[in-house]
């Protein structure tokens, strides 16, 4: 799997660093239609248009056979485990329909868009597919754009905070203009590297919106009296918290939003069986001119999350990643023959799977002064042993690492893995002694300079049990070098606004989302930019609300950090972003910012043996990848008996 992300590194020049005036993305030859005959089934009773009509005279189309996959029919549910209602909104990540989006080489690609011309990062023609709809029929324009810069975005009301941050660049909005029917363009006077990444995410933006569904809600466009009446209905406090209410794009609380996904909510659904019914007016086609998805229906059911993992064993689930951990392995290989299933083991993206965090902005001045030095960091991590945990927990079947990049990225360096890595008891002790903490107390456990002992309580989100175990192993070996370790579960929002208080001293979490970065990816895990960074959530919050809360960073690494991220934001070119993600790498790797324990750690897949084009190897991450949104999950279909598919096609 490692060749195609190497060769991301070269194909990605023609992705997002172009030259002047670049266009990406061309129009393919829209072939003959074969009508989907299984919409009976998922619009019956509605009175659709042709094919012909639906699909976008310019449509994607997709090359199956090219992509090594196979055509597929159309019809059938994908029926999948969820731990709680909400995740319902995965659908919309896993269909992953973007303006642009990454393939599994990490290009990134025109998909919703037709096309986009790039001047030099400071200038985004944006080119739409004519005749593209809406999933309820209605034509997808400019006007969409329009709407939601203009009355959405720049709406004080439905955005007090102003337009999101990827669209500002020093402060300063783009031009928008509005070129025709099918044709947007937005200007600023300095490179805007953000800009196209951020439109590709797992959870993207949506910097268009329905305007023709919306505006009935809006003030500026929708009957006073009918608004008033809506709002007094949903009881809610004015005509702005209604539209926000009416508009959910990614979360699918509302089925009669349009959208343009794959899949849109059905109405009726129930929260405990919520059911995603295909996209009748869906943009992409396969090379035989059959409309994707293939699959008619995604039937999510709510379960206890502790019993995901046997009721996946039992054939309850056609497609099951969500709930799974790499502890269930053994048991789900077991069912596979009763169950009529695979299980695949992908690799997790993320820099590593368990991080501890210490906290360089905790308001307790003793640990905050050891946290910043370097010498007690190095010690912490080289008393772990990485080995051990992978063994025990892992089978050996993961990669002892630092919370950094992947070797799938084109930016790895081995130097990145294992710098500070390795279990050296006696040179974390020599560090220990050097930095001063000579003192201990009967049992071995070292003294603070103020006297009390050096016990360090880990706070972790309570949700993993695999997590409190790799803890208990990593306390094992620190008590060789004098500390001692204390693992405390709480809840992930509590965590967070300790962190941000400046009560927390260390944590324990996943590592880097984004394992896989190529050059063109912004490297904000890196640095301090946000209050929600366990690391540095004070200096985050600085960065993030402009110095109006948090407090300044005033420890040179993290400054070094930001001013590269800053400079990132603006740098214009490849060649300029790979040296800057470069440093930065290092600087976190010399520095050991964040202990990671272990990365590569495999995530079972559980796919119906019915299920085609699920890939047997693949990399399973959020951002980039959206979980099975960068394998085409529009591209699955089932293979039934014949007896079955009669309206099937």
């Amino acid at each position: 799997m490692t060749g195609p992300f190497r060769l991301a590194a070269m194909l990605f020049l023609c992705a997002l660093a172009l030259p002047a005036a670049t266009r990406v993305g061309v129009a393919g030859e829209r072939p003959k239609l074969i009508e989907t005959k299984t919409l009976r089934h998922t619009h019956a009773g509605v009175n659709l248009p042709s094919i012909d009509e639906r699909v976008p005279q310019e449509p994607l189309v997709v090359n199956l056979e090219a992509k090594g996959r196979m055509p597929g029919r159309h019809g059938g549910d994908i029926d999948t485990l969820i731990g709680r209602a909400k995740d319902a909104r995965l659908v919309n990540a896993w269909g992953y329909a973007r303006l642009v989006g990454y393939d599994e080489n990490l290009n990134l690609k025109p998909d919703i868009l037709k096309a986009v011309d790039n001047e030099d990062d400071r200038v985004f023609t944006l080119h739409l597919r004519k005749g593209h709809k809406w999933s309820d029929g209605a034509p997808f324009t400019a006007e969409d754009f329009r709407y939601w810069w203009e009355d959405v975005a720049n709406n004080d009301k439905l955005s007090p905070a102003g337009p999101p941050h990827f669209m500002l660049v020093n402060g300063r909005k783009p031009r928008f203009e509005v070129i025709d029917e099918t044709t947007v363009r937005y200007s600023w006077d300095e490179p805007n590297a953000l800009f196209l990444p951020e439109l590709a995410k797992a959870r993207p933006p949506f910097i268009y919106r329905p305007a023709h569904y919306l505006k009935q809600f809006h003030e500026k466009y929708g009957n006073p009296e009918e608004i008033a009446e809506m709002v007094a209905a949903k009881k809610v406090r004015y005509w702005a918290s209604l539209h926000n209410e009416r508009d959910d794009m990614f979360g699918a609380t509302n089925w009669a939003e349009p959208s343009l996904q794959p899949w849109v909510v059905a109405e009726g659904s129930s929260k405990q069986r919520q059911i995603f019914i295909r996209n009748p007016y869906y943009h992409r086609i396969d090379e035989n001119g059959r409309q994707l998805p293939y699959i008619d229906r995604i039937v999510l059911t709510v379960a206890d999350g502790r019993l995901i993992s046997a009721k996946t064993q039992a054939g309850e689930s056609s497609l099951q990643a969500r709930g799974l951990a790499f502890s269930d392995i053994t048991v789900l290989k077991r069912g596979e023959e009763a169950g009529d299933y695979k299980t695949r083991l992908w690799p997790i993206a993320k820099g590593s799977h368990i991080t501890l965090y210490p906290n360089f902005t905790t308001r307790d001045p003793v640990w905050r002064a050891l946290m910043r030095d370097v010498r007690f960091r190095h010690a912490l991590s080289l008393g772990i042993d990485r080995r051990m945990i992978n063994r025990v927990l892992y089978f050996g079947l993961a990669l002892e690492s630092n919370d950094t990049i992947l070797p799938q990225s084109p930016l790895y360096e081995e130097r990145y893995r294992t710098a500070w890595a390795t279990f050296d008891p006696k040179r974390a002790n020599a560090l220990l002694d050097e930095i001063g903490l000579t003192k201990r107390r009967g049992d071995g456990v070292r003294l603070l300079p103020d006297g009390r002992p050096l016990e360090i309580i880990v706070e972790t989100t309570g949700e993993s049990a695999e997590e409190i175990d790799a803890l208990g192993l990593v306390g094992e070996t620190w008590r060789e070098i004098g500390v001692k370790l204390f693992p405390k579960p709480s809840q992930r929002e509590v965590l967070r606004e300790r962190a941000l208080s400046g009560g927390l001293v260390m944590s324990a979490w996943g590592g880097l989302d984004n394992g896989i970065p190529t050059a063109d990816m912004p490297p904000n895990e890196l640095a301090p930019t946000n209050s929600e960074q366990l690391s540095w959530a004070r200096w985050g919050d600085y960065m993030e609300s402009g110095g109006q809360t948090g407090e300044p960073i005033d420890y040179p690494p993290a400054k070094e950090l930001s001013d590269l991220y800053r400079a990132w934001l603006v740098s214009g070119t490849m060649e300029k972003r790979r040296e800057i993600w470069q440093r930065m790498l290092e600087i976190n790797a010399e520095e050991t910012l964040r202990i990671g324990l272990i990365s590569a750690v495999k995530q079972p897949v559980v796919v119906s043996n019915r299920l085609r084009n699920v890939p047997t190897e693949g990399i399973y991450g959020w951002d980039p990848g959206a979980q099975f949104g960068i394998h085409r999950m529009d591209e699955f279909w089932l293979d039934r008996p014949a007896q079955q598919t009669a309206e099937g096609n």
